[in-house]
């Protein structure tokens, strides 16, 4: 007698596949990780980013002091799957320090956050000092422009060696620039001078000539 065998089919019925955006529940948008500051080293590019949960897709908004940037070449706006909203700022310049801030808004609502670019810039002689003539008994002035982030160090040099300041000779440093005076000025002060700016980007030095008549 041959062997029976039964086979059972199960039919299910057609359950449709839900996308990803249908799982997601709609609501306000939220930052799930926060913006944080950079430093932005002079002639290169940096970049802002967070994390954001949102759905419907957000509107995206970044402002710099509070004035709006448009997507371009100078800043980029960056959308990077599948949570990830960036800001690149390009060709960094010391203009570009400051806060930055980006607004993220959909039809339930809106969020926003900020962090800072912070811009290194080289120690930078702008505009070294002039050559003088000078005769005995006058004030000598030397003024050199200066640029740097941070604030380079400075020294002034009378033939390669650091100038002890006292009250005749001394020198003051300001914000953008350094100024070496030298009061009644004698023979023995005739020299080549050295005007030298430092920070932990670089360094920069100029130097002018002393006459004494």
């Amino acid at each position: 007698r041959n062997p029976c065998i039964c086979v059972y089919i199960l039919i299910l019925p057609h359950i449709p596949h839900r996308s990803r955006k249908e799982l997601r529940e709609k609501g306000p948008p939220k930052i799930l990780q926060e913006l944080k500051d950079v430093v932005l080293v002079e002639g290169s590019a940096a970049k802002l980013e967070c994390r954001v949960s949102a759905f419907p897709d957000p509107f995206i908004v970044w402002y710099k002091d509070g004035k709006e940037l448009k997507d371009g070449p100078k800043y980029r706006y960056v959308f990077e799957d599948p949570d990830i909203v960036a800001l690149v700022v390009r060709d960094g310049v010391l203009a570009d320090l400051g806060k930055y801030t980006v607004t993220i808004k959909n039809p339930f609502g809106q969020t926003s956050g900020f962090a800072c670019i912070l811009v290194e810039v080289p120690a930078k002689v702008s505009k070294g000092p002039d050559n003088i003539k000078a005769k005995r008994g006058a004030t000598v002035v030397l003024k050199a422009e200066i640029s740097g982030e941070p604030p380079p160090d400075v020294a002034w040099l009378k033939d390669g060696d650091d100038i002890e300041e006292d009250d005749r000779v001394f020198f003051d440093v300001g914000d953008t620039n350094t100024i070496l005076t030298i009061k009644n000025a004698k023979l023995s002060d005739a020299a080549k001078y050295e005007v030298f700016v430092e920070n932990n980007l670089g360094t920069d030095q100029s130097f002018a000539r002393v006459d004494i008549l």
